[in-house]
């Protein structure tokens, strides 16, 4: 007898969060920095005809139960006065984002712009005596070299690209003809190399040619494995040479910029500079905290649109089409409303979980000493705001604070905690402060392996693994005993 495949239905309860599309974009909102936050506002504003920007008094917010408005479009009696204020010339700071006052201290805080380096690449292109295909050709390698400086792509990949995508016929020889061009007269030195190998020749090939530079291509050109793995006896050997004169050598290699990319994003040519959330002062044992919003613009509903309904609440019927005028006109006052409540809770948010960092590490802003920081972790701010632990990771992730001490990242206050010797509690960020300074001050001709290095912390009272010291190594983007020793 053939088996039967009946079908069965089972009831499975199941717990699960799910996030409505309004407290998504109030996550949002939380996690926009100070300058993502303005664009998101002039965004709002533009989009939202029921939301303006202005200083004047604005519209009272009777704070309704929108609840039992849901279905008021259903009738003609819904109230026209749960969207029109009571009384115009009540200011009502519940409804502004931004109640400062014009003799409130506004900080400018500096906001740089300059040109890319692709750009800057372009730029002198315009300076080259080169046919306008060979520029064609130019621009093309130029759009291939990252932000590095370096071109890592191969001239005969670059040729059937060309061929394939622009149409444009170049030989093997004349592409490598381009690419050398680039990288004998363009700025700064070293751009458009293969490799670090030729990024180094090529800044020693424009330098005064002295005996230690000379050296100093020599190794590169035929002991750079030797150099690179700081084999530096096997070069002596090789080069029949005083360690004198490799030293000097050395020096001038130490010179040379391995990423001549970063030169125009590391000094006036930055695209952005850090623009601070708070404002940190410290004044006499007094720490005063506040948000950098001198160029957020104040928010209320708009006055026209209360105008509106104003009118339309002097008639006693309303038509169909007015009936859609006044549910398009409350759909833009709604949004206006929790836009402009989701601006007050970040703020609000903000500064709570500020305040609460403030008071944990106080004696670090009173006075700036990066060893006065505590041991201090999400779940400690999250315990005394009332906060989940998420929120504050959303906060502390992407916002800045500006102290009389420097701009630092909020999560630059936050630091694990281990127990050192005597039982007590020890932030992570004073090891490996010690582990920096023992590296910064070791002998570089004998430089201190791993196994040493937790030795001599464990001394100091912080007795550590070796591998904890290998991953807080890999962290400063320390290298091994071995690659840190010189001659």
């Amino acid at each position: 007898m053939a088996e039967k495949n009946l079908l069965t239905q089972e009831t499975i309860l199941k717990q699960k969060t799910t996030l409505t599309p309004l407290q998504i974009q109030e996550i949002r909102i939380l996690e926009y920095p100070t300058l993502e936050l303005e664009q998101r506002i002039e965004r709002e504003i533009e989009e939202n005809p029921g939301l303006e920007a202005g200083a004047d008094e604005t519209v009272q917010n009777d704070e309704d139960d929108y609840s039992e408005q849901e279905n008021a479009l259903q009738n003609d009696d819904f109230d026209l006065n749960d969207y029109i204020s009571d009384d115009d010339d009540v200011p009502d700071y519940r409804m502004r984002t931004n109640n400062t006052s014009p003799d409130d201290k506004q900080e400018d805080i500096p906001f740089s712009v300059g040109q890319s380096f692709q750009e800057q690449m372009l730029s002198q292109l315009g300076l080259l005596k080169i046919d306008s295909e060979q520029q064609k050709i130019a621009q093309y390698v130029i759009g291939n070299i990252d932000e590095d400086g370096y071109l890592r792509r191969e001239p005969e990949q670059l040729v059937d690209d060309l061929v394939f995508r622009a149409n444009i016929n170049v030989s093997d020889e004349e592409m490598i003809r381009i690419i050398q061009l680039i990288q004998n007269t363009f700025e700064p030195p070293g751009v458009c190399a293969r490799d670090l190998q030729e990024c180094l020749l090529l800044q020693l090939r424009r330098k005064q040619q002295t005996p230690s530079v000379t050296l100093a291509q020599d190794i590169l050109e035929k002991r750079y494995k030797e150099f690179a793995a700081h084999h530096y006896q096997k070069i002596l050997e090789r080069f029949s040479i005083t360690e004198e004169q490799l030293r000097e050598a050395i020096t001038e290699i130490q010179k040379l910029n391995p990423k001549p990319g970063n030169t125009y994003s590391a000094d006036v040519y930055a695209a952005t500079a850090v623009i601070p959330d708070f404002i940190i002062e410290v004044e006499e044992g007094n720490i005063s905290i506040a948000l950098n919003n001198g160029n957020i613009p104040e928010l209320r509903v708009n006055r026209e649109f209360n105008d509106i309904l104003q009118a339309y609440q002097a008639q006693p019927t309303h038509t169909k089409q007015e009936k859609d005028t006044i549910a398009f006109i409350k759909d833009r006052i709604d949004s206006a409303r929790w836009f402009i409540d989701a601006i007050r809770q970040r703020n609000e948010t903000l500064l709570r979980t500020m305040r609460t960092i403030v008071a944990i590490q106080r004696e670090y802003f009173l006075e700036g000493d990066e060893a006065l920081i505590k041991p201090m972790i999400l779940k400690d701010v999250a315990d005394r705001t009332g906060y989940d632990v998420s929120t504050i990771s959303r906060v502390s992730n992407s916002k800045y604070a500006q102290t009389p001490y420097g701009i630092y990242p909020l999560r630059y206050f936050f630091s694990e905690s281990m127990t050192n010797d005597e039982g007590e509690e020890v932030a992570t960020r004073a090891i490996k402060n010690a582990l920096q300074e023992i590296i910064s001050n070791e002998n570089p001709q004998s430089p201190f392996n791993d196994d040493e290095l937790a030795d001599i912390l464990k001394q100091k009272g912080f007795p550590i693994a070796r591998r904890t010291i290998a991953k807080y190594r890999k962290q400063f983007g320390i290298p091994v005993a071995r690659l840190r020793k010189r001659i």
